[in-house]
């Protein structure tokens, strides 16, 4: 199926006038804390297009008003926004006001995605594996959550990404501090069972029906810790694609990522993080991305790489994708 993917890649880049793409606003930088990564993942697809001939500039919606966009006269937005402001559905907003073409998901699949309650909530109603969590309060009873939840169980913030303010908790004594360090990034919490296994990705790209999978990867940190360190900028976590499990455990990897994609409304492109779960084998959804990182670490220029697809033609591709129907794209 990838390779299928890398080959009509390149038969639509073949075919693409990078004139026909006009003036495109890379934004990066933002006002979330992945300010960093964003930076990273933004001049590094701003280099790509201008090497690809693109007629391309950087916009820094943490340093300027997001609203003077409209001011830039660009003709479509390549979205390196991480988290907050970015890939939450407010920038999306925006730019559907401006009536401007935009990298990735709508509105309704950004805020859903961004929101890991909420895309839980979806996931589940479809029937699909994720781990048992809640969303706790300062009064929430620390050992009725163990009991329920069991441990080691996971907190972190409802709305942020790369492992922004996350704590893995062993003891019901550690909750509170868990807590409180979530809470200081965010106003809503949550706590989910620790699944104990593989940690893996699964890139997708696409829409609807025609949605496909590419290479899961198996991601193996140091000390078992994919941390915000070891996530971009330790040369020490390993990284596996292909993974080397069965077809079988693949195709059911990938085939669960899909149905979370769709189950949320995601377009274009977008990153599912599982859990594979070591005593059963069975695979866990933990989150959805919808503005995937394109970092020298990143996971999805690995799964295209993998698919036949550089880094550049990567980055074209997204967005060409931008140049479908107004009508096709709304939500």
């Amino acid at each position: 199926m990838s390779k299928l993917w890398g080959d009509r890649v390149k038969s639509d880049l073949a075919q693409l006038d990078v004139k026909n793409l006009g003036r495109v606003g890379v934004l990066l930088g933002g006002r979330s804390g992945e300010r960093e990564i964003s930076l990273m993942s933004g001049n590094g697809v701003l280099e790509a297009l201008i090497s690809k001939g693109v007629d391309a500039h950087a916009f820094d919606s943490g340093l300027r008003c997001p609203t003077e966009i409209a001011k830039e006269k660009f003709d479509r937005i390549f979205i390196s926004l991480h988290g907050r402001y970015g890939e939450d559905g407010t920038i999306q907003g925006l730019l559907d006001l401006l009536n401007l073409p935009y990298t990735g998901s709508g509105v309704l699949a950004s805020a859903l995605s961004i929101d890991k309650i909420a895309t839980k909530q979806i996931w589940l109603s479809n029937g699909l594996s994720t781990p048992d969590f809640e969303e706790l309060t300062a009064s929430s009873d620390w050992n009725a959550v163990v009991k329920r939840l069991g441990l080691p169980l996971i907190v972190k913030p409802a709305h942020e990404g790369s492992s922004l303010g996350l704590t893995k908790v062993k003891s019901v004594d550690e909750l509170p501090a868990a807590y409180r360090l979530a809470a200081g990034l965010d106003k809503k919490v949550i706590a989910e069972t620790c699944i104990i296994g593989d940690e893996l990705t699964c890139p997708l790209v696409g829409r609807g029906k025609s949605a496909e999978a590419l290479p899961v990867i198996k991601i193996i940190p140091p000390q078992a810790n994919y941390d915000f360190h070891n996530k971009y900028f330790s040369d020490e976590t390993q990284y596996l694609c292909p993974t080397g499990y069965s077809d079988d455990v693949n195709i059911a990897i990938q085939e669960l990522a899909l149905a979370a994609y769709r189950a949320l409304g995601c377009r274009t492109w977008g990153r599912a993080d599982v859990m594979l779960d070591q005593k059963t084998g069975k695979p866990y959804l933990l989150e959805m991305n919808t503005s995937p990182g394109m970092t020298s670490h990143s996971l999805v220029p690995m799964a295209a790489k993998a698919a036949g697809v550089d880094y550049a033609d990567l980055v074209l591709w997204v967005l060409s994708q931008t140049l479908v129907s107004t009508e096709d794209r709304k939500e």
